[in-house]
């Protein structure tokens, strides 16, 4: 270990030190089901658990509390957030007694701005600013060069990385000094995974994962082109962990490692272990906090017999959200399928129809799209089903029954406009 990474990691401790003001220790558990499924020792890190259910109130109330202690009493702080991190700022605000101002988006559900002003308890402003976290980003960059605030950045900053870093103090001293032999981290802006790898590297570091959204793989192409890149367009469902372009000091420690290294994880996948995690263990995870878990389902025998500590980095679900995920997971399992068919317009034809669907089949959705036509009605049909292998023999049997019908499920064109 060099010193720096010495020096690193004497001031992650103190900042985990510092933070038993603000909660006690998140714990670290043992998973059953996870190490049974998998023939591995399988620990969760509970970030969900700390008081605004994400590891992003350490990066925040590490920055501030180097201002404060600093001996800049008057300190006025921004941000730019319709999340997690904002949710960490405000309690670090309403802590420190400090004024602190949070831009969301003007499309910021309702729910995450009530809790921000929750944990701000009075001490923070909020103001909704444009569609999009760019607009808001944009605003408090204006607000904090105007009135003097400063900028507390989500990832893209030494004290940030540093306080994220925070879990891994907690993680030695939980697994007695014991170093797992891989690390598996859910990677947005790349602070929390940066501020890791720094604090374990050096002889006996473990192996690391990185997990990242398939529709928003910032670091998988920043490591594939050598370079930092911005993604032109992204899938913002995995909204904690969305991030066009990763953080470019996180980059710094993190461009060591190879494209393999991160696994990218189908936003359906992950919304099928977001469903397993509530309905097996009990566990609320937002979709970010997910990934790290949904991963295992891609990892062979290789990690057989070892330990493996998965960080889940928060829960903060909106459960009206909940239909969505459903919607997802058993879209991307297979065992849900949407149809545009021609069906015949006579009496009788719909009981036909009928009679082809298999005894685990369930019409989900129904409906002319071409209420008017004289002989064949266009119709937008939903099928549900136990096995995705059903599927097979049920378009068998339209085939064999002559009914022309095209799958939309993953023209996502189609899809967007009528499902």
């Amino acid at each position: 270990m060099t010193t720096t990474s010495i020096e690193f990691r004497a001031r992650a401790d103190g900042a985990e030190s510092a933070l038993r003001a603000l909660f006690p220790e998140t714990p670290l558990q043992l998973n059953e089901h996870l190490s049974q499924r998998t023939g591995a020792r399988i620990f969760l890190k509970r970030e969900d658990l700390t008081p605004v259910r994400s590891y992003k109130i350490r990066g925040a109330f590490n920055f501030m509390r180097k201002r404060v202690e600093g001996g800049e009493t008057d300190a006025h702080f921004t941000c730019a957030s319709a999340g997690n991190h904002a949710q960490g700022f405000a309690f670090a605000c309403r802590h420190y007694g400090v004024k602190g101002r949070v831009f969301m988006p003007v499309t910021t559900p309702q729910q995450k701005i009530d809790k921000t002003r929750v944990f701000g308890n009075g001490a923070i402003d909020i103001e909704l600013v444009g569609d999009f976290f760019d607009d808001c980003y944009a605003a408090a960059r204006q607000y904090a060069a105007a009135s003097g605030a400063e900028m507390v950045p989500p990832f893209d900053h030494e004290d940030i990385v540093e306080g994220q870093a925070s879990v891994g103090t907690e993680l030695l001293r939980q697994l007695g000094g014991e170093r797992p032999d891989m690390l598996v981290l859910p990677v947005g802006g790349g602070g929390l995974a940066s501020g890791l790898v720094r604090y374990f590297e050096g002889e006996g570091a473990p192996a690391f994962r990185f997990v990242e959204p398939q529709g928003a793989p910032s670091l998988r192409t920043s490591l594939e082109e050598g370079r930092l890149v911005k993604l032109p367009q992204l899938d913002g469902f995995v909204d904690g962990a969305a991030v066009a372009e990763i953080g470019k000091l996180p980059f710094e420690t993190l461009s060591r490692f190879a494209p393999s290294d991160v696994s990218l994880s189908p936003e359906g996948s992950i919304c099928g272990t977001m469903l397993e995690m509530l309905n097996v263990e009990g566990i609320v995870v937002e979709p970010a906090g997910a990934l790290a878990i949904d991963s295992l389902s891609r990892m062979g025998p290789e990690i057989a017999g070892k330990t493996l500590v998965l960080v889940v980095s928060g829960g903060n679900f909106d459960f009206e959200r909940l239909p969505d995920v459903k919607e997802r997971a058993l879209r991307f399992a297979g065992k849900k399928k949407y149809f545009i068919l021609r069906l015949a317009q006579r009496p009788g034809a719909l009981k036909d129809f009928l009679q082809l669907l298999g005894p685990e089949d369930d019409v989900a959705r129904f409906e002319y799209l071409k209420k008017t036509a004289r002989d064949f009605g266009s119709i937008l049909l939903g099928i549900e089903t136990k096995e995705a292998a059903n599927f097979d023999t049920l378009l068998r049997r339209f085939d064999a029954e002559g009914i022309r019908y095209q799958d939309i499920t993953d023209n996502q064109v189609i899809a967007d406009l009528l499902i």
